[in-house]
């Protein structure tokens, strides 16, 4: 389904936030017949729907938003609303047409785009690629995720995209490349469970993309893609980090180096891993890497991450290194953090909304680690109680992010690293992941002294 399919159709958007809005513009330009938006979580921390949007599209809430859902031709879910949401399980039930912004736009824009998902990683290797394919000039733009939405960004002759598996699940159309970097269980409240979470996210593989990159050493991904046709990066006959000649380690393209690893500024052995598969994508889009690798390397050099993503803000007064990393909103993520600093004297402060999650998993990791966690609400209680006897791990529970910083700066040692690594996403107490990273900034500010 195209946006021009909606043409003198009712359609009812379900979400008032950035996809919302988007898809509410996009969607008025095609002259539906009527079109309303659909908010059922209306909170305190909604953002007003006014001007433009509300003659666009009147805003509905609370349960009359069923009955507006139901008598459309046409639904267009937000990413935000859950595929286990109640209304969208009658729905479907009912044969209604339900898509998304993501969907809509990919129906036009497929054979232009390189599309990113995983677990973990997908928005430092879209990143990754985008600056990477500017520097060798070929021009694109860059959106999805926690970029720009969608429906929002310009036309160009290239689109690179992060997409989450909210974003994923509705795609009836792949990507030209399809790109997929980590597997592990994840959301599984919002899918329904690990099987559903694992076939919504390869969703994004499963409609004839030309080419398909992989990182090739996640075991988990290995095993869901069987003996399916793959660029498997990191692996010898790809992209690949291995010994250089002066004897340390070198990201190289089979057999022949490209640079040091040295190179990369980005910490960790996961941002290896991203940075093979951003350079399978260019060598797929017939980038000739081994020529252009003083230009990658510089370009490289020169990438600044992502904010959100063990951002560091360093506080040399008091001798700590304090680290964002709100985007890790699983186990899986917070423990990648904090392997990034082993060695240095940690405290991770852990907790967000409660998906009832198993930490098993995270309590696991840190076995045989000397490390202090503090839990904030909602689950930040139940991830300690997850660590109880660990004899190596210190846990506090506090109130709130502010009183963890407080509480950090008490208990770690000079030299240390506090990282915000909530292994927890950020809805209900905060407005989205960059509102959570603002409070943890200004509590860093705060304190100081």
């Amino acid at each position: 389904m195209r946006l021009s399919d909606l043409r003198g159709r009712t359609v009812a958007v379900w979400g008032t936030g950035r996809e919302g809005r988007a898809a509410v513009t996009a969607v008025a330009a095609h002259a539906p017949a009527d079109l309303v938006a659909v908010d059922d979580s209306a909170n305190f921390l909604a953002l007003p729907w006014e001007g433009e949007l509300a003659e666009a599209a009147p805003v509905v809430t609370g349960e009359q938003g069923y009955a507006r859902l139901a008598a459309a031709d046409v639904v267009v879910r937000s990413p935000g609303v859950p595929q286990t949401h109640p209304w969208l399980l009658r729905l479907r039930q009912e044969g209604a047409t339900v898509t998304s912004g993501t969907a809509l736009w990919m129906a036009e824009h497929a054979d232009r785009t390189i599309g990113v998902t995983g677990s973990k990683g997908k928005s430092t290797t879209a990143s990754l690629i985008s600056h990477l394919l500017t520097a060798v000039d070929r021009p694109n733009a860059f959106g999805g995720n926690i970029g720009v939405p969608l429906l929002d960004l310009p036309e160009a002759e290239r689109y690179v995209l992060e997409l989450s598996s909210y974003q994923c699940s509705d795609l009836t159309d792949s990507p030209r490349v399809a790109v997929v970097t980590s597997l592990f269980p994840e959301h599984l409240d919002a899918h329904g469970g690990e099987r559903e979470y694992y076939r919504d996210k390869l969703n994004l593989i499963a409609h004839g993309p030309r080419t398909v990159v992989v990182n090739g050493n996640d075991p988990r991904l290995a095993v869901e893609l069987g003996d399916r046709a793959a660029i498997r990066a990191g692996t010898p006959g790809s992209t690949n980090v291995a010994g250089g000649a002066d004897g340390t380690p070198w990201f190289h393209l089979g057999d022949r180096p490209l640079f040091p690893r040295a190179v990369l500024p980005l910490v960790g052995r996961h941002n290896e891993g991203n940075l093979c598969v951003a350079l399978a994508v260019l060598d797929a889009l017939g980038v000739d890497v081994v020529a252009a690798r003083d230009t990658l390397a510089v370009a490289v050099a020169e990438f600044q991450g992502l904010a959100h993503r063990l951002t560091e803000i360093v506080d040399a007064e008091a001798g700590l290194t304090f680290v964002d990393d709100t985007l890790a909103t699983s186990p899986y993520a917070a423990m990648h953090a904090i392997d990034a600093y082993d060695g240095r004297p940690l405290t991770v402060i852990v907790g967000g909304t409660d998906r009832g999650l198993d930490y098993t998993v995270f309590r696991d990791h840190l076995a045989e680690r000397e490390i202090t966690v503090i839990g904030v609400p909602d689950s930040g209680r139940r991830i300690v109680e997850a660590l109880a006897g660990l004899p190596k791990v210190r846990t506090e529970v506090v109130e709130d992010l502010v009183d963890a910083v407080r509480l950090a700066r008490e208990v770690t040692p000079t030299g240390g690293v506090v990282l915000l690594s909530p292994a927890a996403p950020s809805y209900g107490r905060f407005r989205n992941f960059e509102h959570r990273s603002e409070v943890f900034a200004q509590a860093v500010a705060d304190t100081r002294g």
